[in-house]
């Protein structure tokens, strides 16, 4: 099993979609959509110390990652969304580069998945 097979897990996606390629298509492409924009506010509102909406967003992007079964991106994410709440910003920089790294490499999967669809 490769990586692709471990940040993934579609079953909720297929669950949702009650196997219907173009509902799933359409699901797929909102959450790729999604990505660039939670990286950018997410990265945004840390660099000018919002953390009042960087936890919202956090919050937000979490949501999303669950349908896609990304299950460690979204823990990641509830991390970020309560360390802002905390106001404690230290170790939020290495939470959100990793989350930035699973939704970049989730984005690739979901490209390349595309293509088959």
């Amino acid at each position: 099993m490769n990586k692709t097979n471990l940040l993934l897990d579609l079953s909720q996606v297929d669950q949702i979609t009650d196997g219907d390629p173009n509902f799933k298509k359409e699901l797929i492409a909102i959450f790729l959509e999604q990505i660039p924009e939670f990286i950018s506010n997410m990265d945004d509102f840390l660099e000018n110390n919002n953390l009042e909406r960087l936890a919202r967003e956090a919050h937000t992007a979490k949501s999303s990652v669950m349908i896609f079964g990304m299950q460690d991106t979204g823990m990641l994410l509830k991390e970020i969304e309560l360390t802002a709440e905390e106001k404690k910003i230290g170790q939020i920089p290495s939470l959100l580069k990793q989350v930035e790294t699973n939704l970049n490499e989730a984005q690739i999967q979901l490209n390349d998945l595309m293509q088959h669809l």
